[in-house]
């Protein structure tokens, strides 16, 4: 089993911040996406950077979160705000 600290990009406090999110293996991050394991750490953490989020999604694709080019994270934003909006929504209600 791939420990999160070993994917490209992540390190002991990426793995950390997931693990605390209930984010324990690369399974359940592929399972869930970037997106979504992003917002589970910010829920559990409070301010969180968005360069956490270029990261997962670098390491679903195998690759540093430096290497993900601008338009990815465009729409890696849009994706985050479209979340945010759903959950702003359900809880508004």
């Amino acid at each position: 089993m791939v420990k999160l600290a070993d994917l490209p990009g992540l390190g002991p406090k990426s793995e950390q911040m997931l693990i605390d999110a209930g984010i324990d293996s690369f399974e359940t991050l592929k399972e869930i996406g970037s997106v979504r394991a992003y917002l589970r750490v910010k829920s559990c953490r409070g301010s969180v950077s968005l360069n956490l989020l270029y990261a997962l999604e670098g390491a679903l694709q195998g690759r540093h979160w430096l290497d993900i080019a601008s338009s990815q994270k465009a729409v890696l934003i849009m994706a985050l705000e479209e979340h945010q909006d759903v959950e702003k929504r359900i809880f508004e209600k």
